[in-house]
Formats: structure tokens, C-alpha cells, sequence
């Protein structure tokens, strides 16, 4: 039997080498050249699994198989009671993305509360004074004028609500205090009007009938303007008597004063010396104080207790406005809706405006206000000549043209008051 497999070259009498019986030398031997079949692919071994069990249960089994697939903290494909189907594993959050709808779901809030609060307060204001009814009014200047008047009405006051602030219970409306406010680029400046000054009432045009009624030289009190014919002969009779421009109107009667300063808590102020008045109701001690609505308006309406009646109201008046616009215009006021609308619904209930009055300027005329206590503006009383008429106080000419000139202007007050 031949050791060689069949196709190899050479027969068993033909091989030389080693043990050779020929005489030949070993040649090279060609390799032979042997075809194998392609080896088909495996598949891995398939292993049935237990009833109720994965591949992967049981302790330490590896299938050795891995199919490429990388498994995520969800579901396991086959695994106990899970979906044959892959999970895809939930992206990270995008937290940058979350912060920009917060910020702009707060600023859309945001904006739909101050929206709402403006129509709202701007829905309440009483722009009832005309002031396109006064006549031969003087040249506008710079800056802006208010005239804010206080007046003893009692409107919407219940007859205990008068007993209660020693209001009385007279019939009309007079007013109690007159202030020019100017706001311009120099600082605020409060001037007060008193009721007693002795100024000519001028031509005018009656606010109800329409009339012309021409002026005689008639000298009169100043608040007596406001009664004869209310806030349009009083802007004439103002304008005329100091050629100021007076651009706003603003009123508040008794009743909407105390509302207002107890809607933020009371206002603490420093009274240097104790001082009673029937008249009014007021009775202070001396020293730092809170006054409620009641005791407010007693301290602001109190004249008889005072050598200088009132020249003496006046500027306790412009002191107690000042301290209730400083501490209402406040953060824990303003942004505090607890105590912000009730303080807005208060003022506006009882406020009233001439008719181009907007909300911005009213604003405005609150925080210069607030101006002239904090540094930046200058309260006084308009200069008078230590002189009367009919015990009546007179204004000194020539230092109210140079006050006047100097608020056109918008120009730093020199002038000193009285």
C-alpha cells in the first residue's frame, strides 16, 4: 500500500532522498496543492432558556455572545416580564433651555400683572378738572408744575366718619391747603400757598356756565377762589397771581387722606413739641411717633395751635407729605400687592386730576415728592412781605417774580420763603 496520496507527482519506485535505494541526488519537491471547501459561517450555540428565566440569569452564565448592542438603564430586551424591544435610554435634561421659559413664563407674568394694574388704577382716576376752560394763561417753561390742593371734602364720609376726624359737616368744599410742586432737572421744589394770602381774582370763564366774567380788582382770600368756582378759577386766579404755568391738577379730600396712610401702616414722624387743638382733634406728645389716618389728618389741618396759624400748618403740612411719599414709595410697599393696591385703591378712590393727567405723571409727581425730602429738593413758603390786607397775608412781588423766573427756567431755587 503507497504512503503518498493520490495527485501526488511521482510513484512510490520514483522517490529520492534519505534511505533512497537510487543513485539520484534529492531534488526539490513541489508542494502539493491541496483545495479545501469554504468553511461556512457558525451560528452561536442557541440555548433555550428556563421557563421564567433570561439568557442572562442565573448565577455566573455568559453565553459568550454579544451582539453589539449596549443596554441602557431601561428595559433589557427578554428579560423578565420586559418588552422584546430596545428602550432608548432618556436624554440628560437641557436645563439651559428650562431657565429660558422660566425667565420668560416670569416676565410674561410679570407684564400681564403691571398691564392689569394700569388699566386698573387708570380705570379709578377722576379727571373731572378742565383745564382748557382757564384763560390768558402764561407761556409754558421748563420742568413740570403741579398744583396739589387738599380740600376739606367729605365726600363718601358716613356722618360717623366726620365725628371721628373732627371734620364737621359743612356743606360744599373749601380747601385746606395749596402747594405748587416743581419738577425739573434742579430737584424738586414744594412751595406752599397759604389760604390766607391776599391775591386779585382776574378775568374769567365760568367752569359750569360757560359765562365770561371780567375781572374788577377784587382781593380776596386765596381758598375763596376755589370756592366760587372750584379748581379751574383757582388755576386762573394761581397763574395770574404768580405768571407760573400750572401744567396738572391734583386733589384729595379728607376722607381718601386717612385711607391712604392707614393703608401702609401709619407714618412715623418726629414731632419737637407736644401741641393740642380741639379744633382738629390733634393731641401729640413730643418725639417720634406713628400717627394713624386719624391722627394725620388732625396734624395737617391744626392752625390754632400755632403762633404762626398758618404759615406754621403749612409747613407741617409739606413735612407730613413728604414723610408719607417717602414711606409708601418703599419695596415692601410697592412690591407687596397686600398693602400696594389697598394704598392705590385709597388715593385714586378720592383723587382728583385734571383731565390730561396720566398715570406716568402722576407717578412722577409722587416721586418728586418724595425728592424733597430725600436731599434732593427744596420746600418753602412763597416769600411774603410780613405785611396783611384786611388780615390778610401778602406776597412779596419782587422775590415771587424772581422764584418764578428761576422754576421757568428750571434753574436752581435761590429764593428764600418765608
Amino acid at each position: 500500500m503507497s504512503d503518498w496520496p493520490e495527485g501526488r507527482n511521482g510513484g512510490p519506485g520514483e522517490r529520492y532522498g534519505r534511505g533512497s535505494a537510487s543513485p539520484r541526488p534529492e531534488s526539490a519537491r513541489a508542494m502539493p496543492h491541496v483545495r479545501r471547501r469554504p468553511t461556512p459561517p457558525q451560528s452561536p450555540p442557541h440555548i433555550p432558556p428556563q421557563q421564567g428565566q433570561g439568557y442572562d440569569d442565573g448565577p455566573g452564565y455568559d453565553s459568550g455572545y454579544n451582539t453589539g448592542q449596549v443596554y441602557g438603564g431601561g428595559q433589557r430586551g427578554g428579560g423578565r416580564g420586559g418588552d422584546s424591544g430596545y428602550v432608548q435610554p432618556r436624554p440628560a435634561p437641557n436645563w439651559g433651555r428650562r431657565l429660558k421659559v422660566g425667565v420668560l413664563s416670569l416676565v410674561v407674568v410679570v407684564l400681564a400683572v403691571s398691564v392689569g394694574t394700569y388699566f386698573w388704577a387708570d380705570g379709578k382716576l377722576k379727571r373731572e378738572v378742565d383745564l382748557s376752560k382757564v384763560i390768558d394763561r402764561p407761556s409754558e417753561g421748563d420742568g413740570t408744575n403741579y398744583l396739589v390742593v387738599g380740600s376739606d371734602s367729605r365726600e363718601g364720609m358716613t356722618a360717623e366718619d366726620k365725628k371721628k376726624l373732627h371734620t364737621g359737616s359743612a356743606e360744599g368744599k373749601r380747601t385746606d391747603s395749596m402747594m405748587i410742586l416743581h419738577d425739573g432737572s434742579n430737584g424738586p421744589t414744594l412751595i406752599s400757598l397759604p389760604r390766607d394770602s391776599n391775591v386779585e381774582i382776574p378775568s374769567f370763564v365760568g367752569s359750569e356756565s360757560g359765562k365770561k366774567f371780567e375781572g374788577t380788582g377784587r382781593q380776596v382770600k386765596l381758598n375763596a377762589a376755589y370756592a366760587e368756582d372750584g379748581p379751574e378759577l383757582l388755576v386762573r386766579t394761581v397763574e395770574f397771581n404768580t405768571g407760573l404755568h400750572i401744567d396738572h391738577y391734583v386733589e384729595i379730600g379728607f376722607g381718601g387722606f386717612a385711607k391712604i396712610v392707614d393703608a401702609i401702616g401709619g407714618v412715623e414722624m418726629d414731632i419737637p413739641k407736644a401741641f393740642k387743638d380741639k379744633n382738629s382733634g390733634a393731641d401729640f406728645q413730643a418725639g417720634k411717633q406713628t400717627l394713624n389716618g386719624e391722627q394725620s389728618l388732625a396734624f395737617v389741618r391744626t392752625r390754632y395751635a400755632f403762633a404762626g396759624s398758618d404759615l406754621d400748618r403749612t409747613k407741617n403740612q409739606q413735612k407730613f407729605l413728604a414723610a408719607l411719599a417717602s414711606q409708601t414709595a418703599t419695596p415692601s410697599t410697592i412690591l407687596n400687592p397686600f398693602k400696594l393696591y389697598p394704598t392705590m385703591g385709597a388715593g385714586l378712590d378720592t383723587l382728583i386730576v385734571d383731565k390730561d393727567m396720566s398715570l406716568w405723571s402722576l407717578g412722577n409727581m409722587f416721586f418728586a415728592m418724595k425728592g424733597v425730602t430725600g436731599g434732593e429738593g427744596t420746600s418753602m413758603n412763597i416769600p411774603l412781605t410780613g405785611q396783611s390786607v384786611n388780615g390778610n397775608l401778602v406776597w412779596d412781588k419782587d422775590k415771587v417774580k424772581q422764584l418764578v423766573e428761576q422754576l421757568k427756567n428750571d434753574e436752581k431755587v435761590t429764593v428764600k420763603g418765608s
